[in-house]
């Protein structure tokens, strides 16, 4: 899976996991989840 904030490749089972309009993200580091949870719009346009 995509870290959808830095783009890194990131396992599945990462401790760092968000939900967004029902779709689970994970992320590399707490970092990128902070920034996620801030504005998850600006990282789930298509």
């Amino acid at each position: 899976m995509k870290d959808p904030v830095c783009k890194m490749d990131v396992e599945e089972n990462s401790k760092f996991r968000s939900s967004y309009k029902g779709k689970t993200y994970v992320f590399c580091s707490a970092n990128c989840k902070q920034n996620f949870d801030k504005k998850p719009e600006s990282y789930t346009k298509s």
